[in-house]
């Protein structure tokens, strides 16, 4: 499975977020359709078949980008010459 980008993730992840308060707040078809078209992305994403699974392996994702990040950053970076 390709990882998504983190960029991308956190952007899916806030659209998420938003469509559901939205939806949450006042629902309408609109927000219903926004709603399912943000949980869609976010299961195609993470390779989910639920919006609770998605979030889970969202949050999985993230982490494991960061210890990432966190490695590369103190691992030293040695050019061959």
């Amino acid at each position: 499975m390709l990882l998504p980008a983190e960029k991308e993730l956190r952007a899916v992840l806030a659209r998420f977020a938003a469509a559901r308060f939205n939806h949450d707040l006042q629902p309408t078809g609109s927000s219903s359709r926004e709603l399912e078209d943000t949980s869609y992305t976010l299961c195609v994403m993470t390779g989910t078949r639920s919006v609770n699974q998605a979030l889970l392996a969202a949050d999985a994702l993230l982490q494991q980008l960061r210890v990432n990040r966190s490695t590369t950053a103190t691992t030293p970076q040695f050019l061959a010459a």
